[in-house]
């Protein structure tokens, strides 16, 4: 993972900053499908080259979302920049997902 310098440390417009994100989903549901589609939509137009993203398959590593303690899915945290946050749902109101995430939408 990359650090962060520290003129990365805060943008209030989101611009310059790495973001990293873990999506947390149960195998091939629907809600999981919408939620990878729409969450890799918004990292692409509005963080392109700014974000690291890591799905996690709660089925396939038990563990890991246990560590986590999970309340419900698709979950999305995102871990960098801070303050780390939480998303649940499928992401499909991208205006919310980028407010939490702290970017300025540029349409």
């Amino acid at each position: 993972m990359k650090e962060p310098s520290r003129s990365e440390e805060f943008h209030p417009d989101g611009q310059g900053q790495h973001y990293v994100l873990h999506l947390f989903v149960t195998g091939a549901s629907l809600n999981s499908i919408r939620a990878i589609a729409n969450l890799k939509h918004i990292c692409e137009q509005y963080l392109p080259g700014q974000f690291d993203l890591e799905i996690i398959d709660v089925h396939q590593q038990k563990e890991l979302a246990e560590r986590e303690q999970l309340i419900a899915l698709p979950l999305l945290i995102k871990r960098f920049p801070l303050p780390e946050r939480r998303f649940i749902g499928d992401l499909s109101n991208t205006q919310k997902v980028l407010n939490g995430l702290g970017v300025t939408s540029l349409d």
